[in-house]
Formats: C-alpha cells, sequence, structure tokens
C-alpha cells in the first residue's frame, strides 16, 4: 500500500491543486442551480416544471457547445508544457472563433425547436411560461461560448483560479438578480420564471465582459497576448481545433441527450413528474459538477504530460483521477443518501412533487460509480486527443442503452419517472467502462 501511494502521491497532489479551484467554481454554479430551483419552485410548481423542460433541453445545447470548447485543452496543454506561450495564445484567438461559430448555429437549431415547441407534447398549460424563459436563455447561448473560449485556456495553462473567480462572481450576480426579478423586489416588477432568465442572461454577458478585462489587462497573460494579437487566425490550428472539438461535443452531447431527451418523455407524464425530474436533475449537478472539476484536472495533467511523450505519468495520471473521483462520489453519494427523505422538501411545498423525488434517490445513487468512471476516461482520452471513438462509444451507451430502456421501464412497464431513472445507471456504466478500455489500449 505503502508503494501504491508513493507512486501516485504527486499526482494527487497536483490533480487537487488543479482541481480544487475548478470544483470550486463547479460548487457556485451547483449553489445557483440550488437557488433558482428553490425560489422557482416556491414562487409556483407549474413555473418549476416550465423551468424544468427548457433547462433540460439548454442543458443539452450548453453541454454540446461545452464540449467543442474542450478542444483548446489538449492543444494549449501541450502547448504549455512545452514552452510555447505564443502559440498558445494564438490558439485561443482561433478557439474564440471557432466557438462563436458554433454559438450561432447552435442558436438557430435551438430557434427552430422552438418554433416548433408546441407540438412535441408538453402540457399545455405550460408553453406561456416555457416560452418567454426559453428567448431569455436563447439569448445567453454564444455569451456561454466565449466565456467557455477563456476558461479552457486558463485551465490549460494550468491557472484555474481565474475562471473560478469570475465564474463565482457571475454566480452571486444571478443570485441577486434572481431574488429581485422573480419575487420583485427593489422596485423591479415581479417577472417569475421570465426574471430569472433575464437574470442569467445578464450574469453571462457580464462574465464574458470580467474575463476579456483581466485578459488585456493582467500582467499574467502578457506573452500569451502576443501570439493572439499578432499571429492572428491558422488554418491549420483552426482545423485541429474543430478536428478535437467535434467529436468531444457531440460525445457530451449524446450523454446530455440521454437526460434531456428524457425529459420530454417524462413531460409525457404531466407537470408533477417534470417538477420532480427537475429537482432530482438539480441533486444530480451536484455530484456532476464535482466530478466535472476533477475531470478537468485530469485533461489538462494529461495533456501536459503528453505533449512531453511521457506515457507513464499520462497513464499515472488518468489513474491518480480515478482514485481521487471514486473517494469523490463516496462521500458525495453518502451526503444525498442521508438526506434523502428530506431533499424534496427544500424545493417545493408540493407533498407529491417530494414524494416522487425520494423515489429517485435510488437510481441517482446506483450511477454515480459510472458516472465518475466515464468522466475520468473521457478526460482522460481528450487530454492525449483521441476523441474520435468517443462519439461510437457515446451513441451506443445513450441511444442504444439508455434511451431505449428508460421508455421501456418507464411506459412499457408502467414504472413513470423512476422507470425512466432506472436506465441511466446502465447507460453511463457502460460508457466509462467502454471509455477506460479505448484509454488503458492506447496507452498501454
Amino acid at each position: 500500500m505503502k508503494r501504491f501511494f508513493d507512486i501516485y502521491k504527486e499526482h494527487y497532489k497536483a490533480l487537487v491543486q488543479l482541481g480544487l479551484p475548478i470544483v470550486i467554481g463547479q460548487i457556485g454554479v451547483i449553489v445557483l442551480g440550488f437557488a433558482d430551483t428553490l425560489m422557482i419552485g416556491h414562487h409556483s410548481t407549474a413555473e418549476l416544471g416550465a423551468a424544468s423542460f427548457v433547462n433540460n433541453v439548454f442543458t443539452l445545447a450548453i453541454i454540446f457547445s461545452t464540449g467543442f470548447s474542450y478542444g483548446l485543452t489538449p492543444v494549449v496543454g501541450g502547448m504549455y508544457g512545452t514552452g510555447q506561450y505564443t502559440s498558445a495564445g494564438q490558439a485561443l484567438r482561433n478557439s474564440l472563433v471557432a466557438n462563436s461559430i458554433v454559438a450561432l448555429l447552435i442558436t438557430v437549431c435551438m430557434t427552430v425547436l422552438y418554433i416548433n415547441i408546441g407540438n412535441i407534447g408538453q402540457p399545455e398549460e405550460l408553453l406561456p411560461l416555457i416560452k418567454p424563459y426559453y428567448l431569455a436563455l436563447l439569448a445567453s447561448l454564444v455569451f456561454v461560448m466565449l466565456f467557455n473560449g477563456f476558461k479552457q485556456f486558463t485551465d490549460g495553462i494550468t491557472d484555474t483560479k481565474t475562471a473560478m473567480w469570475i465564474l463565482l462572481g457571475g454566480n452571486v450576480l444571478n443570485i441577486i438578480g434572481n431574488w429581485m426579478l422573480i419575487y420583485g423586489k427593489a422596485g423591479l416588477p415581479e417577472l417569475g420564471l421570465l426574471g430569472a432568465g433575464i437574470s442569467t442572461l445578464v450574469s453571462r454577458v457580464a462574465m464574458v465582459a470580467v474575463f476579456v478585462a483581466v485578459f488585456m489587462r493582467g500582467s499574467r497573460f502578457r506573452r500569451y497576448k502576443v501570439g493572439f494579437f499578432r499571429l492572428g487566425m491558422s488554418r491549420a490550428l483552426f482545423g485541429r481545433l474543430n478536428g478535437l472539438g467535434w467529436p468531444v461535443a457531440f460525445q457530451m452531447g449524446m450523454e446530455a441527450s440521454s437526460f434531456s431527451l428524457s425529459a420530454v418523455m417524462i413531460g409525457w407524464l404531466g407537470t408533477i413528474a417534470l417538477a420532480s425530474h427537475q429537482v432530482m436533475i438539480v441533486i444530480s449537478q451536484f455530484t456532476f459538477m464535482m466530478y466535472y472539476g476533477m475531470g478537468a484536472a485530469v485533461a489538462v495533467r494529461v495533456s501536459n504530460f503528453n505533449g512531453q511523450h511521457d506515457m507513464l505519468n499520462v497513464r499515472r495520471s488518468a489513474y491518480a483521477g480515478f482514485h481521487l473521483m471514486v473517494a469523490l462520489g463516496v462521500v458525495l453519494s453518502s451526503v444525498v443518501f442521508l438526506l434523502r427523505d428530506s431533499l424534496g422538501g427544500w424545493f417545493t411545498d408540493s407533498r407529491e412533487v417530494a414524494d416522487t423525488v425520494t423515489s429517485l434517490i435510488f437510481p441517482f445513487l446506483v450511477y454515480q460509480f459510472g458516472d465518475g468512471l466515464q468522466i475520468t476516461f473521457a478526460n482522460a482520452l481528450r487530454g492525449i486527443s483521441d476523441v474520435k471513438l468517443m462519439m461510437l462509444i457515446a451513441f451506443i451507451a445513450y441511444f442504444v442503452i439508455s434511451l431505449p430502456m428508460g421508455y421501456f421501464c418507464g411506459f412499457v412497464m408502467n414504472w413513470g419517472v423512476a422507470g425512466v431513472w432506472m436506465a441511466f445507471p446502465f447507460g453511463l456504466t457502460s460508457a466509462g467502462l467502454m471509455l477506460w478500455g479505448r484509454f488503458h489500449y492506447m496507452t498501454k
């Protein structure tokens, strides 16, 4: 055991130093999600149901776009590991252009969905609440992508604290805006769910503005700004970012689809089921976002060692990350299990919704191992720029296994919303095993 710890202890230390600021930033996102759901849920159950549908649809779009932006991390991480600071600045510029183009494409797709939103089986009484909230989030997509471009750049150069502070500040601004606009405080009108959407838009614009100011004025970024301003666009770099970004986007997008398309199916069961699903999604983000922080640290460490052609430490960084992920999963799952009977009541005054939430805790706990496994090794593969097969793995895990099983358990077996959730452990665990197998094969 001592020899095992001696092999990995430096990797544990480095991953915690890199990952902790990202985790703290994600805790801010979690707190924001909790605050949003608490405020909306106590304003009205109907608005909670409408928020569930819209947030799940936009989660798919945001995760897809975030996946695309991940293409920058192995590029910048490799350049940073070999001292190519000017080229790293040029890569940021190319990434921001590529991210903006992808954001516009996603906005067009989401606009088409908005036009047809009345034809996908959602409760009729929720449509007047869904539509204005949807438009507010639609306007914020391009700012999400620009923020992601800057964040992946700073993460790639091992500066994970800058994004953390900007993210935390933006979340505080969002929560204050929610309080004022949902309930009509400080002389502002009471806008309910629409107020939450406007607050989200404003905070996302503000975070991008602050990141731009920090990059332009910060002395730590001086050696990168030379490449950002003077080297301009590069066809080779732009092509490489797209070659890495699209497979990761589709892999993460298909994972998110297993949740977002499940939300559409759950909408067929009515407002109570949809509201319960929204509460559980917020709870599940509590663990996912924490895993995401450690997974991002794995991608950075692996890309740094991969740039130096040090395959032994590539493997050790990935496995050390998984060890930390398992420990994190045990702690977080224990917290959720201990609070299982009271969690639903935090978010809504509806006893029926709260009881349904309790019934969804078991499948949630079961899939934590698979979620940690797939996040670790998806990021490890991203760090070594081996991303193309990830699309096929995601398709099999989420479209061949998870979604059909969710429909079968939820509607054929008549298990309702709990049946739909029972499919998630199978999809996430199968994805994790396949991604681990690929990483082991590529690095052995």
